[in-house]
C-alpha cells in the first residue's frame, strides 16, 4: 500500500530518478536542479507531494501558488504502479494542502501529446480550456529543456 505525504528536499533524489523514467517529460536542468526545486520547496512547504510505497518514491507532484492561483507541476506515477488510485491520491493532498491556504482556483499544463495524462485529468473531472491560449517567455537561456523519449 501507498501513502502520499509532503515533498521534502531529501526526496530529491528518488524524485528526479523518477522523472527520468517518465515517457514525454520534460526536465529544466535550473528549475528541476537539486538547486531549483530545493527553491520551489522553501517558496511552497506544504503543497507539493510525494507517493510512497515500501519507501520507495512512486509518484510526485510539485504543487505551488502565488496567493491567488495553485498550479501543479510535473505529476507523475511510475508506470508499474498507475491505476491504483496513487495520482488521484495526490491530487487531493494538493488540493486540501491549497485549500488550507486559501487558494480557490489551481490550473495545471498537459501537453496535447500526453494521452495518458489528459485521460487522466479528464477521468477524475477537471476541465480542458478552450478559451485561453498559453505564452513563454524565456529568462534564463540557460535553463535548458530536455525531453524524455
Amino acid at each position: 500500500m501507498f501513502t502520499v505525504r509532503t515533498m521534502k528536499i531529501e526526496d530529491y533524489d528518488q524524485v528526479y530518478a523518477l522523472w527520468m523514467t517518465i515517457r514525454g517529460f520534460r526536465i529544466r536542468s535550473v528549475d528541476d536542479s537539486r538547486e531549483g526545486i530545493a527553491r520551489f520547496l522553501k517558496r511552497n512547504p506544504t503543497t507539493s507531494v510525494v507517493a510512497v510505497w515500501e519507501q520507495k518514491v512512486v509518484g510526485a507532484i510539485l504543487c505551488g501558488h502565488d496567493g491567488r492561483r495553485g498550479c501543479l507541476y510535473h505529476v507523475c506515477v511510475q508506470e508499474g504502479y498507475r491505476r491504483m488510485g496513487i495520482g488521484k491520491a495526490m491530487v487531493v493532498a494538493c488540493m486540501k494542502a491549497l485549500k488550507e491556504e486559501e487558494i480557490s482556483k489551481v490550473s495545471l499544463i498537459a501537453f496535447t501529446k500526453n494521452d495518458v495524462g489528459n485521460a487522466f485529468w479528464n477521468c477524475i473531472g477537471w476541465t480542458k480550456r478552450e478559451d485561453l491560449n498559453y505564452y513563454d517567455f524565456v529568462l534564463n537561456e540557460k535553463n535548458i529543456e530536455r525531453f524524455n523519449e
